[in-house]
């Protein structure tokens, strides 16, 4: 029965979670029932629990986390300050006249609000309330506005600097020392939230550029899904056209440039970048005039409550995941992956497929902090570059989050989609993009290089 119970706690946590049971008390407490029950039947040594204070001032002392209440605080200050409905009006005006501009211009500013705010649902969120509306009375085909809308939202996954990337770069670091101590390798290498930034960057650009091909090829073949603004909506004047842009477009560039640009550079750390975001963002709302007391009192607490809904998780997880290790499981896991035909390539495989279906049911933070754990040090001792798997995991999980019926960015935009808009054409609506994510992971498979060949240029 013991080599069976890994298992059964995995299968419990989910049927848990789907009963609708907040994640982080569900894994804690369904590890600590399994592990009352495994020492009650000798099955499980209850000194593992004693590692538990230990992990706990890890993640108290953990540099790098630091990031993520910076980051989110950057997003959410930039998303009340209206700088995405700034941003839309002013790309819609500048695309407008090209059939499908409305579109291209849904696609640009999802890109830009994913590399200044790295949170998908608030992305999803907010561009549905000011785009989808806006798209519809343009005659845009629901289904086409609907798919274009959720697709560009996930961009936040996969677009530094993405929240995901910060916590999966961590997670990664310490399994991939973990990795090549196993292999007895006594001086591991490191791998940084900062290489997993690098090496997002081409592919995550190189997604927006299939997207907006895409819609360029549907203005094409079918321009009446897709139509161009009137006329008599667009701006003729070019010379207020062009302060316009650089007015709305510019500050939010230049806080991008110097967050990431302060990473790519060598100049600061992920974290120390996330205070400069952060403080960017601020001077930025208090540029436009739109900071009040009562909105950076809403900015702070939303910042609390998705910061604490994170690292309640992470404690979770770190008790589920010594329970777990208690009963044996990460020997389980790499039985399992080791013994499956295809070596590496078949190992690879199962966990991406696995962590697709998990993908349906569990947020990116569960499964970051839950699964990467377990599986990251097997996968990265067959020889696997812990960028290009991090990459991997990232757009995967952006593709699970588009997949219908269960994919998280359909629920986001249905909760804030009009009536007209019907679930079935929300679903119809994102499979051209879910191909399109399919075709990046395929491409991202045949080519590593596309992950780790900037990583290796910038630094050495």
């Amino acid at each position: 029965m013991a080599e069976y119970m890994p298992l059964l706690m995995f299968a419990s946590v989910c049927l848990v979670l789907l009963l609708g049971y907040p994640v982080a008390f569900s894994l804690a407490g369904v590890a600590l029932a399994f592990a009352w029950f495994g020492a009650e039947a000798g099955l499980f040594d209850p000194a593992f629990l004693e590692a538990l204070p230990n992990r706990l001032y890890g993640i108290m002392t953990n540099q790098t986390l630091v990031a993520v209440p910076l980051f989110v605080f950057m997003g959410v200050m930039l998303e009340r300050s209206k700088v995405a409905e700034d941003l839309l009006d002013t790309m819609s005006m500048l695309f407008g006249p090209l059939r499908g501009g409305l579109g291209i211009s849904v696609t640009l500013v999802g890109m830009l609000l994913a590399a200044s705010t790295g949170i998908v649902g608030a992305t999803v969120v907010t561009m549905g309330l000011l785009a989808l509306p806006t798209m519809l009375r343009r005659n845009y085909s629901p289904a086409v506005a609907a798919g274009t809308i959720c697709a560009s939202g996930t961009l936040g996954q996969i677009i530094p600097p993405s929240i995901v990337l910060v916590l999966l770069g961590d997670v990664l670091s310490s399994a991939y020392q973990q990795a090549q101590l196993d292999m007895g390798i006594w001086a591991p290498q490191t791998v940084s939230v900062g290489d997993l930034f690098v090496g997002a960057l081409i592919p995550g650009l190189l997604l927006v550029a299939l997207y907006l091909a895409y819609l360029i090829g549907l203005a094409f073949l079918k321009p009446q899904s897709v139509p161009a603004l009137p006329r008599e909506e667009r701006e003729t004047d070019i010379a207020a056209l062009f302060l316009r842009v650089l007015k709305v477009l510019v500050p939010p560039l230049l806080l991008i440039v110097a967050v990431l640009g302060s990473i790519l550079g060598g100049l600061a750390t992920p974290t120390e970048a996330a205070a400069v975001g952060a403080m960017g963002a601020l001077l930025l709302a208090l540029a436009q005039r739109r900071l009040t007391l009562a909105t950076l009192r809403e900015v702070v607490r939303s910042t609390t409550i998705v910061s604490s809904m994170v690292f309640l998780i992470l404690i979770g997880a770190s008790v589920f995941s010594l329970v777990f290790r208690g009963f044996g499981g990460d020997e389980l896991v790499s039985a399992l992956l080791t013994d499956l035909p295809g070596g590496a390539a078949g190992a690879m495989l199962a966990v991406m497929l696995l962590m697709f279906l998990l993908g349906f049911i569990l947020d990116f933070i569960e499964i970051t902090f839950v699964v990467v754990p377990i599986v990251g040090p097997i996968l990265l001792a067959m020889g696997l570059d812990p960028i290009w798997l991090g990459v991997m995991i990232a757009i995967n999980l952006q593709t699970s989050f588009l997949t219908p019926p269960f994919g998280f960015a359909l629920f986001y935009l249905r909760g804030v989609a009009p009536k007209e808009v019907t679930t079935g054409q929300i679903y119809l609506g994102v499979i051209p993009f879910i191909l399109i994510q399919l075709l990046m992971l395929g491409l991202l498979a045949w080519q590593p290089q596309l992950a780790t060949w900037l990583p290796g240029v910038i630094y050495q």
